[in-house]
């Protein structure tokens, strides 16, 4: 029974197939070319969301929707700041 074992364990090894040597690709993967497309894009329509937002804020301050920060107060009325008064 232990050489039968032993043949029979020999067998099984032989018909195990071997995995691949070269992995399959992730089939999501991209090129370098896309992602540096996507990424100029992504940029973009950031800095367009951006841009938009800095432009509706400083019209709703100019109307006077919004009150404004320190920075925003400085930079349209610095006379506020100005301790030469006292």
């Amino acid at each position: 029974m232990g050489a039968e074992a032993e043949k029979n364990q020999q067998e099984s090894e032989i018909n195990v197939p071997k995995p691949e040597t070269v992995p399959t690709p992730n089939p999501n993967s991209i090129t370098e070319a896309q992602f540096a497309a996507w990424k100029r894009r992504k940029d973009s329509d950031a800095s367009t969301r951006n841009d938009e937002a800095a432009r509706k804020r400083a019209d709703d301050i100019a109307a006077g929707l919004v009150q404004m920060n320190g920075r925003e107060l400085f930079e349209r009325e610095p006379w506020v700041f100005d301790n030469a008064h006292y």
